[in-house]
C-alpha cells in the first residue's frame, strides 16, 4: 500500500509536471552497463544516446531493449531501433515507450549521421506523445544534435544537445521541455579496455557526472561497470557478440528507486 499512494500522486500530478519533466531516453544495455557514458559509443542505439554515433555503423542493424524497474513496474521502458547505412551516411529510426496504461510517453525518432575526416556529426528529429488517463494527450516535436571527434587513436570526445528547440506542450503554459547538454571523453587504451566519463546537464538542474568501463575478455565477451553521481547510481553489465547477434544485460541500483534490469538484443544483417 505504501507504494500505491506515491505512485497515484505522481500520476495525478503528471499533467502539471510534463512541460518540465520527461523520462530519460538513454537506453541500451551496453550503455547502461557503463553507467550511460554513451556520448562516444558508436552503435545502432546512438539514435537515442548521441546520434553522431550512427555514422560508424557499417551494416544494417536492428535492436530491441527492455528496461524493467523492480519496485515500480509502471515505469518500465522499451525501445526498438534500426540503423541503415547508405552511400551518403547512416540513417536511424527509433521507437520508444515509457509507462503503462495510466500514464505513458511514446517517441518516434528519425536521425542521420555522417563522418568527415576524424569527426562525425548527426541530427535527430523526434515526435513525443504524452498520454495520461483522464487528462488526455499532449505532444511535441523536438530536435537534437551531436558530434564525436577522434582526437587521437586513443582519445575520443563526444557532445550532444537534446531538445535544442525547447518545445512547449501547451500554448497556454510557459514551461518547455528541458534542454540537456552532454560532454564526454572516451579512452580506448587497448582493443580490450574502454574507459569513458561524461557530464550531463539539464539547464534547470544540477549536473550528473558519470564514469564507465568496458573490458572485453575476448572479442565475443565483455564486462561493464559504471557509476553516476547526482543521482548516485551503480551499474554492472555483461555482453556477448558474434558476427551477427549481440546480447547484452545490465543491472542498475540506486538508494532512491532501487534496482532495475535491462536486456538488449541486436542483429547485424549481412552486407551485400
Amino acid at each position: 500500500m505504501n507504494r500505491i499512494i506515491p505512485l497515484s500522486a505522481i500520476l495525478i500530478a503528471a499533467p502539471l509536471l510534463l512541460p518540465a519533466q520527461s523520462s530519460s531516453t538513454l537506453i541500451g544495455a551496453r550503455a547502461s552497463g557503463m553507467g550511460y557514458t554513451s556520448s562516444c559509443l558508436t552503435d545502432e542505439w546512438a539514435i537515442f544516446n548521441n546520434v553522431a554515433g550512427l555514422a560508424k555503423v557499417k551494416q544494417l542493424a536492428a535492436g530491441f531493449s527492455y528496461d524493467a524497474q523492480v519496485n515500480f513496474k509502471n515505469f518500465n521502458r522499451m525501445a526498438a531501433v534500426l540503423a541503415i547505412p547508405t552511400k551518403i551516411g547512416v540513417g536511424g529510426i527509433g521507437l520508444y515507450r515509457f509507462g503503462d496504461a495510466l500514464y505513458n510517453e511514446q517517441i518516434v525518432s528519425g536521425g542521420f549521421a555522417n563522418s568527415f575526416g576524424l569527426a562525425s556529426i548527426g541530427v535527430n528529429f523526434s515526435y513525443i506523445q504524452y498520454n495520461t488517463e483522464g487528462f488526455g494527450r499532449k505532444d511535441a516535436f523536438t530536435i537534437s544534435a551531436g558530434g564525436i571527434a577522434q582526437i587521437t587513436p586513443i582519445i575520443a570526445v563526444g557532445a550532444c544537445i537534446t531538445n535544442i528547440n525547447q518545445p512547449k506542450l501547451s500554448s497556454d503554459d510557459p514551461e518547455r521541455l528541458p534542454t540537456l547538454l552532454t560532454l564526454g571523453v572516451q579512452f580506448k587504451t587497448t582493443d580490450k579496455l574502454n574507459i569513458a566519463t561524461e557530464i550531463r546537464k539539464d539547464l534547470d538542474y544540477d549536473a550528473t557526472w558519470k564514469i564507465g568501463i568496458e573490458y572485453n575478455f575476448t572479442p565475443k565477451f565483455a564486462f561493464r561497470t559504471g557509476v553516476n553521481v547526482n543521482p548516485n547510481t551503480g551499474f554492472i553489465g555483461f555482453g556477448f557478440k558474434s558476427k551477427k547477434l549481440s546480447i547484452d544485460y545490465a543491472y542498475a541500483h540506486s538508494l532512491d528507486i532501487g534496482g532495475k534490469h535491462q536486456a538488449t538484443v541486436g542483429y547485424q544483417f549481412k552486407s551485400k
